[in-house]
């Protein structure tokens, strides 16, 4: 019998250390590259050089011929086999009320190569270095065509076009609001503040490369992917559409992931080739994605551009919000990218403010660069970031103080639920509280003596600030889970969420753990296997509030449905028999039977629960983001020397696991405001960023002080565990805190409100040269 102290000790609300560290740490995780299987071929991919040509020849009998060369792929050998385009949006409308407009995407570019990096000939070699040769002795003849990368010369009249049926290069638009109520209030403002604002375009960058293995089995007819994905249920069902399968000839099997931040959520073009290539050949296919195949081919992030503005009345109170934004999809329209920035984004454009009256268009634009999708966050930063850059410039202008501003516009919690403009209802939440406990924490009142200390070294101090909310649950609120409890002591808890770094396997034993009251070591966590369990998986900071549920729900299940069993071996009525610390009771005597035990009496010495369970709607973390920069006016360097955070995530299961998630999220998003940003040359259509020599991520010894704080006091309504998501938060609140930070350095040190023409990043010679008055700086 187990004692209810390991409820205590190991249960929600505990610091546990993470179970899934001693593997890792040992350096025996079992990643996607880590597996081979016998007999196995190597897959390479030649990509395309050129950003927008047509293929008009590919001479490939050279490379057919070369020693180890088992077979070579063209897009047309895959079209003719049958394989269909790729998944694209199709849910939008265009300006003209015409469906969304942009080429068919394949694995294997058809005809036409629309950005530097597209996926054209595959090679499959007994060796990768074979594939090399072979890749080598390829011959690829382009009529290069006119192109375009950056939206504002995609939009232009005589523009060169992405997409025939896309004029303007315009493949979906969407508009949020009122525009005649929008403009009158504008008509009647005190003040009004305007700002073109650039999110630009980033890499999500995890430190795990895409991989896949595939093997097929003739003899059953079904083929398993080994994959490094968020999504195993979604890839699978999306692999079969596109290669005209039931979708359950096919497996799909995760094991550890390091990091996914949106990017490996989807469907890509290497996972068609090796599956299709190992069903055909028979053997299994092995592809292995270098760094470059991820900064030239993986999906990217951000790259939106908008102009917004705000009217005020003569207190500061704010009438209407109008925001007129390009979001960048790339050379095709993918179903995310389309939808994170058409319809998600603006879900939380108007943040914790009380704001009923919105004017919002949004346009996805086609150019010839990389398809954009999901990047932590995905949406809502780059929303948050623009009506807090509003409301830095709104205090600036009128001369409200950016607290005051802030707390004027604050829907207070006597309206709680409260519904936004676009339909969404926040459950829960303590806005100002949070506010006040992270002005606090960060000792805002006396920036003062630190300014001066900081000037007493030659160096310039400015503070920022962010407080927001955050959209969780992907819109996908049901989950399943199966338990079995087995005879040799040990709880098997299957959920087809995905880890991926956040702590899943841990969080998912504590909820148990507090279910069965059974020491920790005697729950095992499982996920990535579609044969085990399908789901959404885990995005949009779902896992624990769905699927963190449905783990506790199908135990609770799992204890009431084995008192059944327990009955019968005690020989009592049902409603007689208690549970406590693994163990059924007879209530009122000392006749009892433990979980385990009674599992080994069953026919299959198990118990086994199949549960699907479903959560009321999404979630609304929120929180306050502080942080202080110091730039030395004679380099343009920024150094933080502070970050502070107040975060409402509901209920903390696992505070440790928590502030790691918020640390982390918070260093993706100072990486954006300072130093992060995917370039292409507008002449040539190349990427000039396509190695980590030229693209910048955040050392972990950015700042000094990094203090994260949860606050527990304002509990989620829409779920039994009252968590909310906290995956995204610290990225959707860095951004604009440290860009606050540096434009309230620079607006001290002389620029004023030409502060708020500067875009990020931050990099040291933009920041020098704002302070040296150059017009460079504002671009």
């Amino acid at each position: 019998m187990t004692d209810n102290s390991s409820t205590t000790r190991f249960g929600s609300g505990q610091s546990v250390r993470r179970v899934e560290d001693d593997a890792l740490l040992k350096g025996v995780g079992q990643f996607a590259d880590d597996f081979d299987a016998p007999g196995q071929l190597r897959l390479m991919i030649l990509r395309s050089t050129h950003p927008h040509a047509r293929i008009t020849s590919i001479s490939t009998e050279a490379a057919r011929a070369m020693p180890g060369v088992i077979a070579v792929y063209t897009g047309k050998d895959l079209e003719c086999a049958g394989v269909k385009a790729m998944p694209q949006s199709a849910d939008f409308r265009r300006p003209d009320g015409s469906p969304t407009a942009a080429p068919p995407q394949y694995a294997l570019a058809i005809d036409t190569v629309r950005y530097v990096g597209e996926a054209v000939v595959a090679v499959v070699a007994e060796t990768i270095a074979q594939a090399r040769d072979a890749i080598d002795a390829i011959e690829i003849d382009y009529d290069a065509q006119p192109m375009v990368t950056g939206m504002g010369e995609a939009m232009t009249n005589g523009a060169a076009l992405v997409w025939p049926e896309a004029g303007g290069n315009i493949a979906a638009e969407m508009r949020h609001g009122d525009a005649k109520k929008t403009e009158a209030a504008f008509s009647r403002a005190a003040h009004k503040v305007k700002l073109d604002l650039v999110n630009q375009r980033v890499i999500p960058a995890p430190i795990e490369p895409r991989a896949t293995l595939v093997v097929h089995d003739a003899a059953t007819g079904r083929t398993t992917l080994r994959v490094s994905c968020q999504t195993p249920t979604g890839l699978r069902d999306e692999m079969a559409v596109v290669l005209g399968l039931p979708p359950a000839t096919l497996r799909v099997v995760v094991g550890d992931v390091g990091g996914g931040f949106g990017m490996k959520t989807a469907l890509y073009a290497e996972d068609v080739v090796a599956t299709y290539a190992a069903r055909t050949l028979g053997r299994p296919i092995k592809w292995t994605g270098e760094r470059s195949d991820e900064f030239l081919a993986a999906s990217h992030g951000r790259d939106l551009e908008s102009v917004a503005e705000v009217a005020l009345d003569a207190n500061g109170r704010i009438l209407a919000l109008r925001i007129d934004s390009n979001a960048n999809l790339g050379a095709y329209a993918t179903p995310a990218g389309v939808v994170i920035q058409l319809l998600i984004g603006p879900w939380v454009s108007t943040s914790i403010y009380d704001i009923d009256t919105i004017d919002i268009r949004i346009r996805g634009v086609l150019t010839n660069t990389a398809p954009t999708g999901p990047y932590r966050g995905a949406g809502r930063p780059e929303a948050i970031y623009i009506i807090e850059r509003v409301l830095d410039a709104a205090s600036r202008q009128t001369g409200i103080d950016r607290v005051e501003i802030r707390r004027r516009n604050m829907i207070p919690t006597s309206k709680l639920p409260y519904k936004n403009p676009m339909g969404k209802t926040y459950d829960s939440g303590n806005f100002a509280g949070v506010m006040d406990k992270g002005l606090a924490l960060a000792q805002w009142s006396a920036f003062d003596q630190r300014a001066s200390a900081s000037k007493a070294k030659g160096k310039l101090r400015g503070r920022g600030m962010a407080t927001f909310i955050e959209w969780t649950g992907a819109d996908v609120f049901t989950e399943n889970v199966t338990v079995s409890v087995n005879a040799d002591g040990m709880i098997d808890i299957f959920s087809a969420t995905q880890g991926m770094g956040q702590g899943l396997a841990t969080t998912f034993a504590q909820l148990a753990v507090d279910v069965f009251q059974v020491a920790i070591d005697k729950i095992r966590i499982t996920m990535g296997d579609t044969d085990r369990g399908t789901g959404f998986g885990s995005a949009g900071s779902r896992s624990l509030f769905v699927g963190g549920s449905a783990v506790q729900v199908a135990s609770e299940r799992t204890v009431d449905s084995a008192k059944k069993l327990a009955a019968s071996e005690l020989e009592a009525a049902e409603g007689d028999i208690e549970y406590s610390a693994g163990t059924y009771r007879i209530a009122g005597t000392d006749r009892e039977i433990g979980l385990f035990e009674l599992a080994g009496r069953q026919k299959a010495r198990r118990i086994v629960l199949e549960s699907t369970s479903s959560v009321a709607d999404a979630t609304w973390p929120n929180g306050c983001h502080i942080c202080e920069v110091e730039i030395d006016p004679a380099t343009g360097e920024v150094t933080l020397d502070g970050y502070w955070s107040v975060n409402d995530v509901g209920r903390v299961v696992n505070p440790l696991v928590v502030v790691g998630q918020l640390e982390g999220g918070a260093v993706q998003g100072i990486g954006q405001a300072l130093c992060e940003q995917f370039v292409y040359d507008a002449e040539s259509g190349q990427a000039l960023t396509a190695t980590f020599q030229d693209y910048a991520i955040p050392h972990a010894d950015l700042t000094s002080t990094f203090t994260m704080t949860m606050d527990e006091s304002s509990p989620c309504k829409n779920n039994a565990l009252g968590v909310k998501g906290v995956g995204e938060l610290g990225t959707i609140g860095a951004t604009p805190a440290v860009v606050s930070a540096v434009l309230d350095a620079l607006a001290n040190a002389g620029l004023g409100t030409k502060a708020d023409a500067l875009q990020m990043p931050f990099t040291s010679e933009k920041v020098w040269r704002a302070l040296q008055g150059t017009e460079s700086a504002h671009r």
